[in-house]
């Protein structure tokens, strides 16, 4: 477990103990050291703990989503959120998350512009304007190993491309969700009471960290739908070409059926002229291939698309003639008048 005491501003009046990559045995000690409720602790620990602000006796409790900074080593496109909690004592402000993050690491070593800090209020909308943001750079780099993802696809349809775009689609739902718990708990903390802002300044940071995340979340989905759509159309190719290899397939077996027909006919037990002939073996195969390459051809698109092709000449050559006619008609007709 990293347990630091961080000082942000020499006018902050509050004391900010930053505790990350803490274990299920960590808990007990933040429970006992800080009298934290061991189900506020079992909360944050939980992976699908939604985003919330509630009140206890002693502290508020927030609970925000952020992204997870440990990626699937077998599924690198897979992109999680863990919850982050945020205790708000009167004299202290306590950071609780189960992994290390880079949100808490940039704001701790004053790596970005945040909030002023001197209030406890300002710290928290900081983190959450943090994660906004840090959102909004994951999705924009999702979706750039999505058009890689695309680029490769549209060279070949294989199996691991399309686990990739199953990846992503589910890095953009875990995000999606996670964006619209922090939403409605950004919203909450301009109204609820007991989380009041001290200055204009606060305010502002505020509703750009609420427009920072709606930004992230009309990101995420119009990313979902782009790859919905993508992954729509790889579908219907997959199983277009699927039914050309079918197609193709039964024209082969239709084809080979002539001459598996004639051979038949010429192995019965009864007389059938040329039979005797050393040579008939060779006028039979001929007859066969012949057949074969005469039904390939009778069944086969090229002969379809010559078919159509020649239809749209005459249709073409009628109507050009039918215009023709209409010109000369209506031109004797002006001569009437």
């Amino acid at each position: 477990m990293i347990v630091k005491r961080t000082d942000l501003s020499p006018r902050q009046n509050y004391t900010w103990i930053d505790a990350r990559d803490i274990t299920r045995d960590d808990v007990k000690t933040l429970s006992d050291e800080y009298s934290i409720s061991s189900e506020v602790l079992a909360d944050i620990m939980d992976q699908d703990e939604q985003a919330r602000i509630e009140k206890e006796d002693e502290y508020t409790v927030i609970i925000c989503r952020i992204p997870s900074d440990n990626d699937d080593e077998e599924d690198p496109l897979i992109k999680t959120c863990i919850p982050l909690g945020i205790i708000l004592f009167p004299d202290k402000i306590i950071t609780i998350c189960k992994e290390d993050n880079v949100i808490i690491d940039d704001i701790a070593k004053r790596k970005i512009r945040s909030c002023p800090v001197d209030y406890k209020e300002g710290l928290v909308i900081s983190i959450l304007g943090r994660t906004a943001l840090v959102f909004i750079r994951l999705l924009k780099y999702i979706n750039r190993q999505k058009d890689l993802v695309e680029e490769q696809l549209h060279k070949s349809v294989m199996n691991y491309e399309l686990i990739q775009l199953l990846q992503i689609q589910k890095s953009l739902v875990y995000f999606t969700t996670s964006l619209t718990g922090n939403e409605m708990l950004l919203e909450k903390l301009g109204k609820t009471p007991f989380f009041r802002l001290n200055n204009e300044e606060e305010e502002e940071f505020l509703e750009d960290a609420i427009t920072d995340n709606k930004q992230a979340i009309q990101m995420a989905n119009i990313y979902s739908d782009i790859l919905t759509g993508t992954m729509d159309a790889f579908a219907s190719v997959i199983g277009n070409n699927n039914n050309l290899i079918i197609k193709r397939l039964t024209v082969i077996s239709i084809a080979l059926m002539f001459p598996t027909f004639i051979t038949g006919f010429f192995g019965m037990n009864v007389p059938i002229p040329g039979m005797e002939s050393p040579f008939a073996w060779i006028f039979l195969i001929f007859i066969c291939l012949a057949v074969a390459l005469i039904g390939a051809w009778v069944i086969s698109d090229r002969r379809n698309k010559q078919i159509i092709k020649a239809n749209s000449r005459k249709n073409k050559k009628k109507s050009a003639s039918e215009r023709k006619y209409l010109m000369r008609k209506k031109a004797q007709l002006d001569k009437e008048d």
